[in-house]
C-alpha cells in the first residue's frame, strides 16, 4: 500500500491539524463552551443544550474524542465528558507560538 499525505508530516502537524479539524464546526465549539461552563463532567445534558438531534450530537462528540478535545468515561449506561486538558494544551502552545513570532517579526510583507 501507498504512502498517505499524512505521512509526510510530523506527529505534531498532524495532531495540531486533527485537533483544527475537530474545532472546525460551530456545534463542536459549542459543546466545548458549555463543558467549559458547567466545569465537571457530563453525562446527558449536552443534547438539551443544542438545536440538534441527540445522534448529530453523539457523532460531534465522537469526533471531538477522537482528536483528543474532550474525553469520556463510561457510568453505568451513560457516557460522562469533559474537556481533555492535553489536546488543549497542544493547540494552546500552537496558537502561542503564531502569536509570539507574529509579535516579534513584525513583518509587513502584504
Amino acid at each position: 500500500m501507498g504512502i498517505t499525505k499524512t505521512d509526510s508530516f510530523s506527529d505534531s502537524q498532524n495532531r495540531i491539524a486533527s485537533i483544527a479539524k475537530a474545532l472546525g464546526h460551530p456545534a463542536r465549539v459549542a459543546i466545548v463552551e458549555y463543558l467549559l461552563k458547567v466545569n465537571t463532567c457530563i453525562c446527558g445534558d449536552i443534547v438539551n443544550e443544542l438545536p440538534l438531534a441527540q445522534p448529530t450530537v453523539s457523532q460531534h462528540l465522537k469526533e471531538l474524542k477522537s482528536a483528543g478535545v474532550i474525553k469520556g468515561n463510561i457510568e453505568g449506561n451513560a457516557i460522562c465528558y469533559c474537556i481533555d486538558e492535553k489536546g488543549i494544551e497542544i493547540i494552546k502552545h500552537f496558537l502561542m507560538s503564531i502569536s509570539i513570532k507574529l509579535t516579534t517579526n513584525k513583518n509587513n510583507c502584504c
